[in-house]
């Protein structure tokens, strides 16, 4: 199962301040334990929402906002892109994983989707379409 894992913002990381050395190290030990256990398929840092923006949807009316957004709470600092066996297995993943912050943080852990959750409604010309941009994906990044 592929798992989405959320670093949580704090504020220290949504007022830019970058990690120290040794977090640094920690982290990269980590990253290579996970690579290294075929788990790890993607994952990078965010910088603040001072340099994002969100787009509102109502109807046709599409509303762009930039950031900073206020709910530090609500905010996503970093992410990984896991495939693990179970639930289970990535939160033992996570508690293995060296605090992100300088604070108190949360890494949230959600799983993604499979075409089978989407049931009959997910065509064969939807998997076929859904299949064939992956290939593509995969093949200007491999």
């Amino acid at each position: 199962m592929k798992v989405m894992v959320f670093v949580k913002a704090t504020p220290s990381s949504e007022a830019g301040q970058m990690p120290s050395a040794e977090l640094l190290s920690a982290m990269g030990k980590y990253n290579e334990e996970l690579v290294k256990a075929g788990i790890m398929l993607g994952g990078d840092g965010l910088k603040p929402s001072s340099h994002g923006a969100r787009v509102r949807f109502s109807g046709k009316e599409r509303r762009v906002v930039d950031g900073p957004f206020a709910e530090t709470k609500e905010l996503v600092a970093g992410y990984w892109l896991w495939e693990v066996d179970s639930m289970e297995q990535a939160i033992e993943w996570v508690k293995r994983c060296p605090n992100p912050m300088p604070e108190e943080s949360e890494i949230e852990i959600r799983p993604l989707y499979t075409a089978e959750d989407f049931g009959a409604e997910f065509t064969p010309e939807l998997r076929e379409q859904e299949d064939r941009l992956r290939a593509q994906i995969e093949g200007r990044n491999g």
